[in-house]
């Protein structure tokens, strides 16, 4: 990653968590409003044979422990995709209503760099839909809306004596495999590089199956995203010259896909967990749903170097050195 000093803004300790606050504040009210979402408080641990917990790529250890009533095992959250559309029948949500959620993870294996962080806190959330809603174009429509969430939080901070960087609000949607003929000699993090630097804001189709060179665009659990209907959200982060995914989202596993994505992944096993058999019993809701990175999203329209600059968490002895050498605060 370059670091493009003439494109980053100095700021104050005290000013960066006064820009935070309106930048969650307005995003939370206009991702509400865009996708008729209700506020919903969420949990931090869960259970294995609940089967809620999210197994990201499935090669994430988990934290876990023990309780000392009961020698129960507990797993703290990695992320609440399954756990989301429990609720949305939990909560009884109509048609085309639904919830979001504060989500705080910890993700022991995760790198610490100026996009990654061991702490995770996002907005997750969940929406009930149609079998006919089960389409690239709702989902499209639905990127839409998101990114129109993300533009008019970027507009307003300009109220605020801050220059928030600008948002192209015209979305540029492509394929894995379609991106990876259009770039067949490049690694996966180079063609998102290259689409993102050319059109600004990129949603990626169809994460998680194998593309025609035998390996998939990006790994992806195999019994929440239908791989056919899912993708990333991406924005050029001028500052460090980059794509910075901010979204993870899809139309949810129905049963018949669900079975299949199993099947390919090796992982049958997990039809013995209360989630799976209520899915393959039609007992939860059809959904869509993401997370969107809360710290991501301002160090985005703050134009932050580092993600340690707009949250607290752990940072190696690497990271901190280099922020110190290039004058970098972190909270």
């Amino acid at each position: 990653m370059e670091f493009k000093k003439d494109k980053y803004i100095k700021l104050s300790i005290l000013d960066k968590q006064k820009y935070i606050k309106l930048i969650k504040d307005k995003f939370e009210r206009c991702l509400a409003k865009e996708l008729d979402l209700v506020r919903v408080s969420a949990p931090l641990l869960v259970t294995e044979e609940s089967g809620l917990q999210d197994d990201l790529s499935g090669v994430e250890r988990k934290v876990k422990f023990d309780l000392l009533k009961d020698g129960k095992e507990i797993e703290i959250v990695q992320s609440l995709a399954k756990w989301k559309r429990f609720a949305l029948k939990k909560y009884d949500l109509p048609l085309h209503k639904g919830i979001y959620t504060d989500m705080t993870a910890i993700r022991r294996d995760d790198q610490m760099d100026e996009v990654h962080s061991i702490y995770v806190d996002q907005w997750d959330w969940e929406k009930v839909i149609d079998r006919s809603d089960r389409t690239i174009k709702y989902l499209k429509q639905t990127v839409r809306k998101i990114v129109k969430a993300v533009k008019q939080t970027s507009d307003y901070l300009k109220k605020f004596d801050f220059d928030s960087v600008d948002i192209c609000s015209k979305v540029y949607f492509i394929t894995s495999e379609d991106l990876l003929k259009m770039y067949p000699n490049k690694t996966a993090k180079e063609r998102e590089y290259e689409i993102v630097k050319k059109y600004k804001t990129v949603f990626i189709l169809k994460i998680g199956g194998k593309l025609s060179h035998g390996a998939p665009h990006d790994l992806r659990a195999p019994d929440y995203d239908d791989w056919e209907l899912n993708g990333d959200l991406f924005f050029y982060h001028e500052v460090l010259d980059m794509a910075l995914e901010v979204s993870s989202m899809g139309i949810r596993v129905d049963k018949d896909s669900m079975l299949k994505q199993l099947k390919l992944s090796d992982k049958e096993y997990r039809l013995n967990f209360e989630y799976h058999k209520m899915i393959l019993e039609d007992k939860l809701p059809l959904s869509i749903g993401g997370g969107i990175g809360q710290s991501r999203l301002c160090q985005l329209l703050l134009g932050r170097y580092h993600i340690g600059e707009v949250q607290s968490s752990y940072w190696d002895d690497e990271n901190i050195k280099k922020c110190e050498e290039l004058g970098i605060e972190l909270l």
